[in-house]
């Protein structure tokens, strides 16, 4: 009994001194508590008095907010109802692309030789010649085509039969059936191809001189015909635009220039032949001739092809010119590479692919439609819900910080380098933005001093000045947490 006495009044001991330590430790739960519970209302009423701005009175608003380490709602508005996302939706698609990609995945387009035929296998690669990819690793424009010329060269190829094009990896439909038809022309909706080269788009300058419009085209091809009806004004501004009827690749400059007028991007018809035909192009000026005809089809896997260049892209760079430049060919492709990996490169496929990726997210299905990649298509639907509940999914994966460096980062690169300035401000906003007609959306990550929330933010009936309330709600979240 002395033993069980003895050991009693020690612990009561014991549980006198953690008294004091327990009574500090919930102060400090609580202080906590309060602290967030206030900082949290303060965000709700920052972010309704944003919405609730006369300017943005007849604006509807989408809003979510949650904790990204333990994913609970910080700020609710709107969240579970589908919107269309505009370019928001190249987040979706991205996710999905390094979900059932890897990040280790590679683009590998492929040249060989079959005894005198030139086989160019693609692999749905939508960097192949972009020029900001090229800048970005210090390649010269069109160093491909150089590169082609010289390793057939190196085997004393003179003369070359056809040319064949396998771009089977996706289907033949092109452009979604969902796009405007006054858009095609548009390097936004240029076509997607299993061999996609340059953007599928060439560059239309034009120049006024001594009352003559001058037009210079880039790349230089016998590809496109260009009927010049632009005409020269005395005085601002230019009005240069470039129409190209459907399946057609004869292209009419209109308007008036001023001077000097920004290059216009106008998305070409069949992507595949504009590289042979460039490619056949590049040839004949390195003296190797080109005698056959252009062929678009799959290649028959018992032919026996010598290899001459393999070349690369990597995933990291597809989703940065993706989700940092808004490049839609970037994201449709991604789209039609998920497909191919389940089997046919086609929309209709991916659909169904980032579907089912959504929903074992736990994510309704009355919460989204998918529609196209990049969200050119006003029938994707997305709820502020959705994205961030991938963005969610994302972040808790190994794969974050990989993902994360795709996003534009405010104040510094991509679509918001000149937003977000201030130095409260300034690299801690990571986010993609999207705008069409009258959606302006813009969903990604605030790195706050608290830790980070991921945000979504998508409005319809949108106005000149919805971008600064979305922008300032984005702010807000920096500021209250």
């Amino acid at each position: 009994h002395c033993h069980h006495l003895n050991f009693l009044r020690f612990y009561v001991k014991k549980l006198a001194a953690m008294e004091g330590k327990i009574t500090k430790l919930l102060l400090t739960i609580l202080i906590t508590i309060c602290i967030f519970g206030s900082a949290n209302a303060d965000l709700a009423n920052q972010i309704d008095n944003i919405i609730r701005r006369p300017s943005q009175k007849k604006v509807e608003f989408s809003v979510h907010i949650t904790n990204a380490d333990s994913g609970k709602t910080v700020y609710t508005h709107n969240a579970n109802k589908p919107f269309t996302p505009a370019s928001n939706m190249k987040i979706v698609t991205s996710a999905a692309a390094v979900k059932y990609l890897g990040a280790d995945f590679e683009y590998k387009t492929q040249i060989g030789l079959a005894n005198e035929t030139l086989i160019v296998i693609g692999s749905g690669d939508p960097l192949l010649g972009d020029k900001i990819t090229d800048i970005k690793y210090g390649r010269q424009t069109n160093w491909l085509l150089d590169d082609i010329a010289a390793a057939l060269k190196k085997k004393n190829v003179t003369a070359i039969k056809d040319i064949v094009i396998d771009t089977s990896i996706f289907d033949d439909m092109r452009v979604n059936p969902s796009w405007l038809k006054k858009e095609l022309n548009r390097h936004s909706a240029c076509e997607v191809s299993g061999l996609n080269y340059n953007g599928n788009c060439i560059s239309v300058a034009a120049t006024a001189f001594r009352g003559k419009v001058q037009l210079a085209v880039e790349p230089q091809t016998e590809y496109v015909k260009i009927i010049n009806r632009c005409k020269s004004t005395s005085k601002p501004p230019n009005t240069v635009w470039c129409a190209r009827p459907e399946n057609s690749n004869t292209i009419t400059v209109r308007g008036k220039c001023y001077k000097k007028c920004r290059p216009v991007l106008v998305a070409i018809n069949r992507p595949a032949g504009f590289f042979a035909f460039l490619l056949a192009e590049k040839l004949a000026d390195a003296g190797i001739a080109v005698e056959g005809q252009f062929v678009e089809r799959k290649i028959n896997p018992t032919i026996k092809i010598k290899l001459l260049r393999t070349y690369e892209t990597k995933l990291s760079d597809v989703l940065a010119r993706c989700n940092k430049d808004s490049f839609g060919l970037a994201a449709e492709s991604l789209l039609k590479t998920v497909a191919a990996e389940a089997g046919q490169g086609s929309w209709d496929k991916g659909r169904k692919v980032i579907g089912k990726y959504l929903t074992g997210l736990g994510i309704a299905e009355n919460e989204f439609y998918i529609d196209d990649g990049s969200g050119l298509s006003k029938g994707n639907k997305l709820s502020t819900s959705a994205i961030t509940t991938v963005l969610q999914e994302v972040y808790k994966s190994k794969n974050w910080a990989f993902y994360k460096n795709s996003l534009a980062v405010g104040g510094i690169d991509g679509t918001i380098g000149k937003r977000f300035k201030e130095e409260k401000y300034k690299g801690r906003i990571f986010g993609k933005t999207g705008y069409i007609n009258s959606v302006k959306s813009f969903s990604g990550v605030c790195s706050t001093k608290s830790g980070d929330y991921i945000f979504s933010i998508i409005t319809h009936k949108a106005n000149g000045k919805t971008r600064t309330a979305i922008n300032d709600i984005a702010k807000a979240i920096v500021d209250s947490l």
